[in-house]
């Protein structure tokens, strides 16, 4: 048996599964309370956010339900015979001195592997730095209002006194989205990355784009008209199916095609153990 079969056919495998039904069965609870936030939270953006997080959390319970029915079925599986049977040659020649030589010399695979590796530890040494210069590039950038998120037409004009506040990125938020430790500098991975404003003097009607970019290219975005009243807390989010790869997202808010607020943000995992 391999040393996971026996780590997982010991104490180990009960305390596993039960850890996952736990965090399983709280996820559950927590999108019970979130579907019922839903019906009675009288604002459209925390029923909006509501039912983003509830979906989030039945997909984490899914997936904790997935894994504890694969860790249990892992664990208890009829063992395999990984007995080493060996075959005694009795008239086996020794190899000869060129082949022990060139037994000894790493293989070709081990070779390109140490070249990988070494290149990924000398591009990583050097990756915070060149991220974090390429970004203050990207910030001086102007940016355009793509062609693709600029679909619909205002039916009220833009007023004078209209503002969207100042965009603040983080990784959580609060019920009246206050974002909650916000930062220019993420990890990479898969996670929820909020955008929150205040905004006053808005008009229903009013036609508004959000773009999000990464190093410059648009990923994703929306344009419908405004219709979520003239003063207010708001949020936008973006969680990539793939994840948040190391580089550069930015936002941009547009309102009857005037940029209206923006903001950035780097994902490096070398820069977030850095402290940057």
């Amino acid at each position: 048996m391999s040393n996971l079969d026996l780590l997982l056919s010991g104490t180990i495998l009960p305390w596993l599964l039960g850890l996952l039904l736990v965090l399983g069965f709280m996820a559950l609870l927590v999108s019970m309370k979130l579907w019922r936030d839903t019906k009675r939270s009288p604002y459209f953006f925390m029923r909006q956010q509501a039912a983003k997080q509830m979906q989030s959390y039945l997909s984490v319970f899914i997936v904790l339900m997935l894994l504890s029915a694969g860790v249990g079925v892992y664990g208890w599986r009829t063992p395999e015979d990984a007995t080493v049977r060996m075959a005694l040659l009795t008239r086996a020649k020794p190899a000869t001195k060129e082949i022990q030589e060139l037994m000894a010399q790493p293989s070709v695979a081990e070779r390109a592997t140490a070249d990988a590796t070494a290149g990924a530890a000398t591009t990583r040494s050097g990756g915070v730095a060149n991220v974090l210069l390429n970004a203050d590039e990207a910030t001086a950038l102007v940016p355009e209002l793509p062609a693709a998120y600029d679909q619909v037409e205002p039916q009220v004009d833009l007023k004078t006194t209209t503002e969207l506040g100042t965009v603040v990125l983080s990784s959580t938020v609060t019920d009246e989205y206050k974002a909650i430790n916000p930062t220019s500098v993420f990890g990479e991975g898969f996670y929820t990355l909020y955008a929150t404003f205040d905004y006053k003097d808005m008009v229903d009607g009013m036609a508004w784009s959000w773009v999000w970019r990464h190093n410059g290219k648009v990923i994703d975005g929306g344009n419908e008209l405004w219709a979520y009243g003239d003063e207010g807390p708001g949020y936008i989010y973006l969680s990539p199916e793939e994840g948040f790869a190391e580089g550069r997202y930015s936002l941009e808010v547009w309102v009857n095609g005037e940029l209206m607020g923006q903001a950035s943000a780097t994902m490096n995992d070398a820069a977030v153990s850095a402290g940057n």
